[in-house]
C-alpha cells in the first residue's frame, strides 16, 4: 500500500512538473540581473513612436504560445514555409521590437536570455504602458527547434463559434474564465475590415448581417467597412476605449457593441456569459475578484503553455533564426 501511495504522488509530481517545468519568477536574478529593465526600456523607446504597441506586443505573445508553446516559434524567419507566414498569424507584428531587445540582452548576457521570455515580459510591459495590471514573469523558457506554418493551423479565429474557442482554449489547459479575460485584451488595438466583411454582409444562415450586432451599432460599422470598401481599413476593437486597458469591452459584448464576432459570442453562450456578467453588477466589487486581477492571473497561466525548460531546447543568439 505504501509503494503504491508513494507512485501516486511521484506520477502526479510529474505531471505537476511537465505542466510547469521549472518556470519561476526571477529566473534570471543570478544570471542576468538586467534583463527586465533593458526589455522594459526597448519597449518604451518604441512605444514612444508607436502607441500601437501595447496590442502588437500582446498579440505576438498570444500567438506564439498558441502554437507549439511559448516557444519564440513565432519568430523565426526561414522562408515561406516559417511559422509566423500562417494564414492565423495575419497582422501579427513586433518582431524588430523583440530583435532589438535581445540585441540589447545579448550584449550585457550573451546566450544567457530566451526569446520566449522576452517575448513574455515585453507583452507584460506592454500592458503596462496602457493603464494595464502589472504582473510578475515567470522565466525560464527556453526557446524551441521547430518553425512550421502548418502548425498554426488550429489558432483561435474570429469567425470561431464559442464551442470551437472553447475547445482550443481547454486543449491548452486553459479556463472558461481565461477565455473571456484574454479575449477581453481586445481592449486595446484595431482590427482590419477584412475580418468584419462576413460578419456585416454574408452571415449565415441568411447571409445577411449578424443579428447580436446592436442595431445602432450596425450603421456605424457598415458605415467605416462599407461592402465593397478598401478591406485594410482599420477600426477599433472596443468602441470607445481604444487606448486604455479595461473591462469596457465587456460592457459593450453586453450591449450588442463588439466589433469581433469571436467577441460576441462570449455573450451567446451560457458559461461565458456568466464570466461576462461577473464583471458588473452590484455586488461585484465585494465578492468577485477585479478582471485586471484575473487577466494578470491568466497571462501567466497563458505564458505555461508547452514551455521548454532545462535542457530542452536552445537559446538563440538572434531571434528570426535557429
Amino acid at each position: 500500500m505504501a509503494v503504491m501511495i508513494f507512485m501516486i504522488i511521484l506520477i502526479l509530481s510529474n505531471q505537476i512538473g511537465i505542466s510547469n517545468g521549472q518556470l519561476k519568477v526571477g529566473f534570471y536574478d543570478k544570471k542576468c540581473t538586467n534583463v527586465e529593465s533593458i526589455v522594459s526600456g526597448v519597449v518604451q523607446k518604441f512605444a514612444a513612436s508607436n502607441k500601437n504597441i501595447a496590442p502588437v506586443l500582446l498579440r505576438l505573445h498570444f500567438h506564439d504560445c498558441f502554437v507549439q508553446g511559448c516557444d519564440a516559434s513565432i519568430l523565426i524567419e526561414n522562408g515561406p514555409n516559417a511559422e509566423r507566414h500562417a494564414f492565423g498569424h495575419q497582422g501579427v507584428g513586433g518582431f524588430e521590437v523583440i530583435e532589438k531587445a535581445k540585441a540589447e540582452v545579448e550584449a550585457v548576457c550573451p546566450r544567457l536570455v530566451s526569446c520566449a521570455d522576452i517575448v513574455a515580459i515585453a507583452a507584460r510591459d506592454a500592458i503596462l504602458l496602457v493603464n494595464g495590471p502589472f504582473y510578475n514573469v515567470e522565466t525560464g523558457r527556453r526557446d524551441g527547434l521547430v518553425s512550421n506554418v502548418s502548425l498554426a493551423d488550429n489558432m483561435p479565429d474570429v469567425d470561431d463559434s464559442i464551442q470551437q474557442l472553447k475547445d482550443k482554449f481547454f486543449q491548452e489547459g486553459l479556463s472558461h474564465k481565461d477565455l473571456v479575460v484574454l479575449t477581453a485584451a481586445h481592449t486595446i488595438g484595431t482590427t482590419a475590415c477584412f475580418f468584419m466583411t462576413k460578419r456585416l454582409y454574408k452571415f449565415s444562415p441568411n447571409r445577411g448581417s449578424d443579428p447580436l450586432i446592436n442595431p445602432k451599432f450596425l450603421s456605424e460599422l457598415k458605415s467605416t467597412c462599407p461592402q465593397n470598401g478598401d478591406v485594410n481599413v482599420r477600426l477599433s476593437m472596443d468602441r470607445g476605449s481604444r487606448d486604455t486597458f479595461d473591462s469596457q469591452i465587456l460592457q459593450n459584448i453586453r450591449s450588442g457593441f463588439a466589433v469581433l464576432q469571436s467577441d460576441a459570442n462570449l455573450y451567446n453562450d451560457e458559461t461565458t456569459r456568466r464570466v461576462v456578467d461577473s464583471y458588473f453588477g452590484f455586488l461585484s466589487p465585494f465578492f468577485g475578484t477585479p478582471f485586471e486581477a484575473d487577466f494578470a492571473n491568466a497571462m501567466v497561466k497563458m505564458g505555461r503553455i508547452g514551455v521548454l525548460t532545462g535542457s530542452q531546447g536552445t537559446i538563440r543568439s538572434v531571434c528570426a533564426a535557429f
